[in-house]
């Protein structure tokens, strides 16, 4: 008898502990669930790079193997363009969805009020609000240039966690400086760290995806390098490898090259923390640049008209690859025709977020993911503002609709007309031979122009 009670407790017991472990096996599935329900995202933006500054366009003299590894294992984009040929008009479309001076940012948002061409709507809803309804912890490391205090500080627009550089250039990429003043910030705390800019943030990128590896919840991950952003400073370790690699270049070259291979191995680390935090598979990562390579700097914007501050091609379009090894098929290509703006409408249906406000971009994610995607063409705007004797605080502006460009190059230069399909280098400007294509380009662009006289693009006092 004590034998048979004593068999009815051990498989009572046996029973109870065989609940506990389905129990902790479904915690942990669900937990797992949880955790791949959405992707995490990596958004990495690097500042001036040519169109043809990466080697998977078979550029000979540059090697960005970590970068091609994005375009290997994903989708390669070659007619992304940036919202404007500058850094703040783009970034403020890159995070809004909308054209820059619908948000109030024509042109740079510098610290020198008298040079000052941009003042972000403080109540422009930007990308990280919309993705913290979606569940995602939102993170920015690097560059910002869209306010330097309240109300338009990284924390104040979506971000939980900042750390990186709030102005425009740097002066030195060591010292990490602007007119002497220092504009580092971890969160809203000014802080001093020593080390090239450009390992800085990588070193900090790092960290965090290790980190959130340990959480539930996915991140978002906006990752904004200054280079290859004048001044070109690459570690001289990295000079004398392309010095030795391609000895016939010209110093500007090679030091452009240099600055550029080593902002790739930084791209690399990060990639390789996904990699070892288990989270690679399930991460979209997107690696664009925000505007034309500087070809002061002889940067490589291929065989495309012209470079950074210009409406040709070459100081828009922009080398583009996307990754998301769940989704998108590695080693895919895509010619559709999309924007800076148009992350913020894809990144939103990826994480499943309604947008609910007026914005200007559209989701391409059905091309990411192999879908034909039918649509009307869209005309296309672009903007700058500068001041100086070049520009004299006026804005130029450039509009495309499906093979047409309308462009002027300057404010004080006429309006020129191309058809990009028949010109793709726009060599002959044919806008005296086609006055109806011509007048309705400009009745778009005039519509668009109006539309961004209604934002103010100065602090109000």
């Amino acid at each position: 008898m004590n034998s048979i009670r004593l068999k009815m407790r051990l498989f009572k017991w046996k029973k109870l502990c065989l609940s506990f472990l389905l129990l902790g096996s479904a915690v942990v599935q669900a937990q797992t669930n949880k955790k791949s329900d959405k992707p995490n995202i990596l958004l990495i933006f690097t500042d001036d790079q040519g169109y043809h500054d990466v080697s998977y366009y078979g550029t000979q003299d540059i090697q960005t193997p970590h970068i091609d590894a994005i375009r290997n294992d994903g989708m390669q984009m070659d007619f992304f363009y940036a919202n404007s040929p500058v850094c703040a008009p783009t970034r403020a479309s890159l995070m809004s969805g909308r054209y820059p001076d619908h948000v109030g940012v024509p042109g740079l948002v510098r610290s020198k009020q008298a040079n000052n061409w941009g003042y972000l709507n403080p109540e422009t809803i930007l990308l990280p609000a919309m993705l913290k309804k979606g569940g995602y912890h939102t993170a920015h490391i690097g560059k910002w240039n869209l306010g330097l205090e309240h109300p338009n500080l990284p924390n104040d627009h979506g971000f939980d966690y900042f750390h990186g550089w709030l102005e425009d250039m740097m002066d030195d990429y060591l010292t990490h400086r602007r007119h002497g003043e220092n504009y580092m910030r971890l969160n809203e705390e000014t802080i001093d760290p020593r080390g090239h800019a450009t390992d800085l943030f990588t070193e900090w990128s790092v960290n965090y995806i290790k980190e959130r590896g340990k959480e539930e919840d996915p991140f978002f991950l906006y990752l904004a390098y200054n280079a290859p952003h004048f001044p070109v400073q690459p570690p001289k370790a990295w000079v004398d490898k392309v010095k030795k690699r391609e000895p016939g270049l010209p110093e500007k070259r090679a030091n452009l090259i240099a600055f550029i291979e080593h902002l790739d191995d930084g791209i690399g680390q990060v990639i390789n923390a996904l990699k070892e935090s288990g989270q690679y598979e399930n991460t979209l990562i997107i690696f664009t640049s925000d505007n034309g390579g500087h070809l002061p700097d002889l940067a490589n914007n291929g065989p495309l008209r012209d470079g950074k501050q210009s409406m040709y091609e070459g100081g828009l379009r922009v080398p583009t690859a996307i990754s998301w090894p769940a989704k998108i098929q590695a080693g895919s290509t895509s010619d559709q025709v999309n924007l800076s703006m148009d992350i913020v409408p894809t990144l939103t249906e990826i994480a499943g977020v309604s947008i609910t406000h007026k914005i200007n971009g559209r989701s391409f994610l059905p091309t990411l993911l192999g879908e034909t995607m039918e649509e009307d063409a869209r005309p296309l705007y672009f903007v700058r503002r500068e001041g100086g004797t070049r520009y004299g605080g006026k804005a130029y502006h450039a509009l495309r609709l499906g093979d047409w460009k309308l462009l002027q190059n300057s404010p004080f230069q006429p309006m020129e007309l191309y058809n990009l399909k028949e010109d793709p280098f726009e060599e002959n400007n044919i806008i005296a031979d086609n006055n109806t294509i011509f007048q309705k380009l400009n009745a778009y662009l005039m519509s668009r122009i109006q539309e961004g006289g209604k934002v103010p693009w100065q602090k109000p006092d």
